[in-house]
């Protein structure tokens, strides 16, 4: 019912996502279905809703702080309602509460415990998050606690119970004021990609003397190596005039095979050669070495942008293009 309300197209998108089994069963029930009322429409609307934002806040403030929103939103029944079924998915597997913790956090908390204790845990972790809190370990406990998880068999799942609760109650206020990451250099630079290029210069230009290393970030974010996929032929080939050929084989070397055909297109054959050659016979290179390169020619990217002499597409340059 909610997928028919809400049209084919964004229905589409969703059962995209969706198990081919789950796919089949709902196109069977959709295809079933008769007329539905509009206040049957209503509901189903708004139960989605709630049960998206309650998933939504406990997941980046916990059940303590989903429970206050909602209860301000609808009333008591309802809201304990919509929290029992979003809590019902997310406590199907042991552990899953720490899918929402900082890693630092928890790290914080499980570094003195037993290893028997903290291989159980990170066993029921993503890889990654176990992975960067194996790392904060001390390298005595970070062996024992490998050796542990990689001999681990079955474990009683009253155990598994007993070590969960012990430590969601540890970690309750913690989950409860949990803080989210928002705005920072990236957030600007996302925004001032998107935004029209008078936009862009005025809002730098003024920052420039309050704050010129946070201009520096920012433009540093706002344009990177594989961007240069965005500028014309023309530009590219204006680039390649201020590039020596030595710094441009190093900043290849860790291109994509789309952004090198780009550069490629743009040279003569013979100077195209020369340089998958020299990138050929480089051999080894340092990340730092080659990231280097890669920013001194965004650097005359850049400045050519600003003195208008290339054209950057989706930076509001077109806009000033004669036809």
């Amino acid at each position: 019912m909610l997928l028919v309300t809400i049209g084919a197209e964004a229905s589409a998108k969703i059962m995209g996502h969706l198990e081919s089994e789950l796919v089949e069963h709902l196109t069977r029930e959709i295809a079933s279905l008769e007329t539905i009322d509009p206040d049957t429409t209503s509901r189903i609307i708004e139960e989605f809703y709630s049960l998206a934002m309650a998933a939504h806040h406990m997941e980046h403030g916990g059940v303590g702080y989903a429970r206050m929103i909602l209860q301000k939103a609808l009333n008591a029944d309802e809201a304990t309602r919509i929290l029992q079924i979003i809590e019902g998915e997310v406590y199907k597997q042991p552990f899953a509460f720490l899918h929402r913790t900082d890693g630092d956090n928890l790290l914080t908390f499980i570094q003195d415990e037993h290893p028997q204790t903290i291989a159980l845990i990170l066993a029921h972790l993503q890889p990654n998050k176990g992975s960067a809190i194996l790392a904060g370990l001390p390298q005595a406990k970070q062996l024992e606690v490998v050796s542990r998880i990689a001999n681990m068999d079955q474990t009683n799942p009253d155990v598994i119970r007993e070590v969960e609760q012990g430590l969601e109650l540890r970690l309750s206020g913690i989950m409860s004021q949990s803080l989210r990451t928002v705005g920072g250099v990236e957030s600007v630079a996302e925004m001032l990609n998107l935004a029209d290029r008078s936009t862009e210069k005025s809002i730098l230009e003024g920052l420039e003397d309050e704050d010129p290393d946070l201009v520096e970030q920012i433009r540093r974010l706002m344009f990177i190596f594989e961007d240069i996929m965005l500028v014309n032929d023309k530009g590219i080939q204006s680039v390649l005039k201020e590039v020596e050929n030595d710094e441009l084989s190093l900043a290849l070397k860790t291109a994509t095979p789309e952004l090198r055909d780009k550069i490629f297109k743009n040279m003569s054959e013979r100077a195209a050669q020369l340089i998958k050659e020299d990138m050929e016979y480089m051999g080894p290179v340092r990340v730092a070495d080659v990231e280097g390169a890669q920013q001194k020619i965004v650097d005359v990217v850049r400045r050519l942008e600003d003195a208008g002499e290339i054209i950057i597409s989706g930076r509001g340059g077109e806009k000033e293009m004669i036809v």
